[in-house]
């Protein structure tokens, strides 16, 4: 339990009442901490901000969640996941918001997880999910906590060759990853889908947008059907724990790990901005 903090104190219950619990009404944030330094923490706390103003949630001042995290860091010097959940808290019943709500935070705790130099250099192997990613121009881009999709996605396959899944949405273009962006390259030109209507603004994926922007990559966010992202020169996949990652495989197209993924790599990694604890 000394891992969990729910409204500052350690504990690792909340009420059945909750609207998390009972409607997904909340939202969540997944920051990598390294050395005590919170990566990318100004990134993550805006989208986690932009996220409470679209559903309507009171924002929760940045220091009170810098002040549940140091508790939890202090007492563990291994490099960290945290987690931040923010839910509505308990209500009445039904779906109309409460008049008084009593918001919940949760800030929770795991080992980070470590890939080596071989995971990167050699890639990873991806499928087609065949759970679609659900249309919802309202809710597109943020981290709400109804994953339901993505969990679905997630138990298609259990080889553990397999990394990760893509996800289309009812039209047949590629949306996500069920954990992460996706993105490709032709010609030295960058692609990634549009997220207008489904998916997570992932904050990797802004990185490497601006990243692309900085170095004169040409750069795009379009609308890509499955056999197009196939025809690509070289694929790649981004979130906050991987960074970038080359894929190898997807489907049975094999791709290199070229050289745009590679500089691009090589600027990520020099970029070590974040939140000193």
């Amino acid at each position: 339990m000394n891992n969990i903090l729910i409204n500052g104190e350690f504990d690792n219950l909340i009420s059945v009442n909750d609207r998390a619990f009972q409607y997904g009404d909340g939202v969540f944030e997944t920051i990598a901490c390294k050395n005590n330094k919170l990566i990318f923490w100004d990134e993550h706390i805006d989208r986690l901000n932009n996220a409470c103003k679209v559903l309507r949630l009171n924002l929760i001042d940045e220091s009170i969640w810098i002040d549940d995290i140091k508790k939890l860091v202090s007492s563990n010097q291994n490099d960290l996941a945290i987690k931040l959940i923010y839910s509505r808290g308990n209500g009445q019943r039904g779906y109309r918001l409460p008049a008084d709500p009593e918001p919940v935070r949760v800030v929770m705790s795991a080992p980070l997880p470590l890939y080596s130099d071989e995971f990167y250099a050699t890639g990873v192997k991806l499928i087609v999910c065949n759970t679609p990613a659900s249309i919802n121009s309202r809710l597109a881009g943020i981290k709400h906590i109804n994953k339901l999709e993505n969990v679905l996605a997630r138990n298609e396959w259990f080889d553990p060759d397999i990394f990760e899944g893509l996800m289309l949405d009812d039209y047949g273009n590629v949306i996500e990853g069920t954990m992460t962006n996706v993105f490709a390259i032709k010609n030295n030109s960058l692609y990634t889908p549009i997220l207008k209507r489904s998916g997570v603004n992932g904050i990797i994926r802004q990185k490497v947008i601006q990243l692309a922007k900085n170095n004169n990559i040409v750069s795009q966010q379009i609308e890509i059907k499955l056999e197009k992202l196939l025809e690509m020169d070289e694929l790649f996949i981004t979130n906050s724990f991987i960074g970038i990652t080359p894929v190898y495989q997807l489907q049975n197209k094999r791709f290199p790990t070229g050289p745009v993924t590679h500089h691009l790599m090589q600027q990520l990694a020099q970029d070590n901005s974040g939140r000193e604890l």
